[in-house]
């Protein structure tokens, strides 16, 4: 530990780095500040002078609560209603500079890591998206290094195979999300078909607190149907790395972010859920 710092100065040092990995890990806002504040518990408690390395030190410690935390989740994950979405983070456009950071803490990102078990997305996270060596990784995790260099792989394929395969670019992307914006302020179907893919996907997040399809919803005519109406606020936000919207009808409050291919709209995530948007009024620092 370095010479004169006091422990809470060392914790305050890495937080931004301690909130990404929580959050990239759990997908969740509230749960990654949970971490945090028993992360920092355990740590208080450790004396500094065996801890040659801080930041990998504390790296550990919320990885490993992380996934006491994930584990704990994986019942209420099951039992909820309808489709579960990630909580969005407003962020600024200077998260998007980084371009592994925006990727990996992506709408889309978030949503595929969900599908893996707790120790697969433990290791995908610390090795694939903040590059943390295989044996620090192992003490993290309570693996040996070569089973987490097994996990790693595994994981690698299984995100692979399900994250979005077009990429686009910057541009493009924020083009297609301006006319998508703009054609949910008209409210009328034909606008929004125009910018959506034939096979465009909608899954929405309510949570049971808010109306909400709760099966995704497939082909544009259905879900231009279901996103038309002219009563709605439509600003535009930086959520999660990307250029996304933010609606208000009727007093209500959404998130919606989109995956773009080819020009179109092919993927729509709307979060509606009161719970996952009391973060929409103030940027959350991420960083790597």
């Amino acid at each position: 530990m370095t010479a004169g710092s006091a422990p809470e100065d060392l914790f305050v040092a890495h937080r931004r780095l301690l909130f990404t990995v929580a959050y990239e890990m759990l997908g969740s806002a509230a749960d990654a500040e949970d971490v945090l504040q028993e992360s920092w518990l355990r740590w208080a408690d450790v004396d500094g002078s065996q801890v040659r390395d801080p930041r990998a030190y504390l790296v550990r410690i919320v990885t490993r609560q992380a996934l006491n935390r994930l584990r704990t989740l994986s019942r209420s994950r099951e039992e909820y209603v309808g489709e579960w979405l990630p909580e969005p983070l407003l962020t600024g456009p200077d998260v998007a500079e980084d371009v592994e950071l925006a990727d990996s803490v992506s709408i889309a990102m978030l949503t595929v890591l969900e599908t893996l078990a707790p120790t697969e997305r433990a290791v995908f996270v610390l090795r694939e998206v903040f590059d943390v060596p295989y044996g620090e990784i192992a003490e993290a995790v309570g693996k040996s290094a070569a089973a987490v260099r097994q996990i790693a792989r595994r994981s690698r394929e299984h995100v692979a195979a399900r994250r979005p395969r077009v990429r686009v670019s910057r541009s493009e992307q924020r083009a297609v999300v301006e006319r998508f914006l703009a054609a949910l302020r008209t409210g009328r179907v034909q606008e929004l078909m125009e910018v959506m893919a034939p096979d465009v996907v909608l899954i929405a997040d309510g949570g049971g607190q808010a109306g909400a399809a709760t099966a995704p919803v497939h082909g544009a005519e259905l879900v231009a149907a279901l996103l038309a109406r002219p009563d709605r606020t439509v600003s535009p936000v930086w959520l999660n790395g990307a250029p996304a919207g933010r609606i208000e009808v009727g007093g209500r409050l959404a998130a919606v972010s989109v995956e773009v291919a080819d020009g179109r709209v092919v993927r729509i995530h709307a979060v509606a859920n009161p719970s996952k948007l009391t973060r929409l009024d103030e940027p959350a620092e991420l960083t790597r």
